[in-house]
């Protein structure tokens, strides 16, 4: 993936849950609702095996919480077309480079998103982002006007959209679409409600 689905709908898919039974339904009913991008993180038990059924069925997926090169290299090799990371890690920026993978990294202050960008970021997952608000991206945009900016932490169907009017390119979806039991217990129908909820808030006047 280039980072052009996530530009396309202003949006990606945080997963965090204790179990993914089935990764293919989950991409599914998060694409029926609207968001194709999804991020299974490493949080997740057996994430790895996640990752490749997805990728499989044809889904846009990535690996997330990725810290090491190892982690980098067997998320490429399991499928992943995109990594995220929560903060600076030149490994994996290295190992991303290395295999053509666009990287989103994690920083928080201007000085890390410069370090982000020297590193190659695609975009930079500013984490987190409850911490300042929306407002913080007006702010940054003066220096970073041709950053891609993504909010990460404390983002919901309520404040998404005005983290988009200040100044972020795409936003994050977390527990507000993925809530962890309702992924655990599979139920999809429900998280594409959710899905299609969240486009809803965030959808251009």
């Amino acid at each position: 993936m280039s980072i052009s689905t996530v530009l396309e709908d202003r949006a990606l898919v945080v997963v965090r849950a204790p179990a993914i039974p089935d990764p293919v339904a989950l991409a599914e009913a998060l694409a029926a609702g609207g968001l194709r991008a999804v991020e299974l993180t490493f949080t997740t038990p057996d994430v790895l095996s996640c990752l490749e059924k997805a990728a499989a069925s044809g889904a846009v997926v990535g690996a997330g919480t990725v810290v090491t090169a190892e982690q980098a290299a067997a998320a490429i090799d399991s499928g992943a077309t995109f990594l995220v990371t929560p903060g600076l890690r030149p490994d994996v920026a290295r190992v991303a480079t290395e295999r053509n993978v666009p990287v989103v990294m994690g920083a928080l202050t201007p000085s890390e998103i410069m370090v982000a960008v020297d590193l190659g970021a695609a975009a930079v997952k500013v984490f987190p982002a409850k911490l300042f608000g929306p407002s913080y991206f007006a702010d940054l945009r003066g220096p970073f006007p041709d950053t891609a900016l993504i909010p990460s932490g404390g983002v919901n169907a309520d404040n998404a959209a005005d983290f988009l009017a200040r100044g972020a390119v795409a936003v994050t979806a977390g527990t507000d679409v993925v809530p962890p039991d309702a992924v655990a217990a599979g139920r999809w129908d429900d998280i594409t409600s959710r899905a299609a909820h969240f486009v809803r808030a965030i959808a251009r006047p």
